[in-house]
C-alpha cells in the first residue's frame, strides 16, 4: 500500500514539473517576441524620426527660399506707370502714325517716280517727233515754184497754228506768191541739221539749220544759210509750228 502511493506522488511531482516547463518555455517564447516586437517598435520610431526630421529640413529650406524670392520681391524696383504709359503710347504712335506714314510715303514716291520715268519717255517721244515736224515744216514753208507757189504755199499753212499762221498767210498772199508768178521765183530749202532745245509732252523748241537756194527768172542761184528756232504745239495729236524766229 505504500508504494502505490509513493509512485502516485512521483507522477504528479512529474507532472507539476512538466507544468512547471512548459510555463517557463512559453514565458521564454513570449518574451523573445516581445523583444523582438520591441526591436522592431524602436527601428519604426527611428525610421520615422529621420523622416520627419527630413520633413522638416526640406520645410525649412523651402521657408527660407520662399523668403528669400519674398525679399528679393520687395528689393525689386518698382514699376513706374508712367513708363509703362509712355512705353504704351511710342508702341501705339508707332503702329499707327510712323508705319502708316511711311508706307503713304513709299507709295507716294513710287508714284513720283512712275510719273517721272513716263514723263521722261514721253519727252523722249515728243522731242524726236518735235525735231522731224521742224525739219519737213520748215522745208514746205520755204520751198516753192513759179508754176505751183500758191498750191505749195498754201499746203504749208496747214502745218501752222496760232498767229504764225495768220502771218504767214497773209506774207505769202500778199507778197511771196505774186513775185514767184511774176518773177518766175523759185526756191528749194533743206535742212542739214536740227536739234531739240525742249520737250513736253505738248511743246517743243527745235533748233532748225536751213540751206536755201533762190533762182529768180535766168539769174543764177542763189545761196543763204541761216538758223530758224522753230516752236511748236501739239494740236489734236499733230505737231504744227506756232513760231519761226531767225536766229
Amino acid at each position: 500500500m505504500t508504494k502505490p502511493q509513493s509512485d502516485r506522488a512521483n507522477v504528479g511531482s512529474n507532472e507539476r514539473e512538466k507544468e512547471s516547463a512548459a510555463v517557463r518555455i512559453e514565458t521564454e517564447t513570449t518574451t523573445g517576441l516581445n523583444d523582438r516586437t520591441d526591436e522592431k517598435t524602436a527601428l519604426i520610431e527611428s525610421d520615422t524620426k529621420a523622416l520627419t526630421s527630413t520633413e522638416d529640413s526640406d520645410d525649412a529650406t523651402d521657408a527660407t527660399s520662399d523668403d528669400s524670392e519674398t525679399d528679393t520681391d520687395s528689393n525689386a524696383p518698382e514699376r513706374n506707370p508712367a513708363q509703362a504709359t509712355r512705353r504704351i503710347s511710342w508702341s501705339r504712335l508707332l503702329a499707327f502714325g510712323l508705319l502708316p506714314g511711311l508706307a503713304l510715303l513709299m507709295a507716294v514716291a513710287a508714284a513720283y517716280l512712275r510719273y517721272q520715268d513716263g514723263l521722261a519717255s514721253d519727252s523722249g517721244t515728243a522731242r524726236i517727233e518735235s525735231v522731224a515736224t521742224a525739219k519737213e515744216s520748215t522745208i514746205a514753208l520755204l520751198s516753192y515754184k513759179p508754176e505751183t507757189a500758191d498750191k505749195e504755199l498754201g499746203a504749208a499753212r496747214d502745218r501752222l497754228t496760232g498767229t504764225f499762221k495768220e502771218s504767214y498767210t497773209q506774207l505769202t498772199h500778199d507778197v511771196v506768191i505774186p513775185g514767184a508768178k511774176q518773177k518766175h521765183i523759185s526756191a528749194v530749202a533743206t535742212v542739214p541739221a536740227a536739234a531739240s532745245v525742249s520737250a513736253t509732252p505738248t511743246h517743243a523748241v527745235a533748233l532748225v539749220f536751213i540751206n536755201q537756194t533762190v533762182v529768180i527768172g535766168t539769174d543764177n542761184p542763189t545761196d543763204t544759210a541761216s538758223s530758224v528756232r522753230v516752236t511748236l504745239d501739239k494740236v489734236a495729236g499733230r505737231w504744227l509750228i506756232s513760231g519761226f524766229d531767225p536766229v
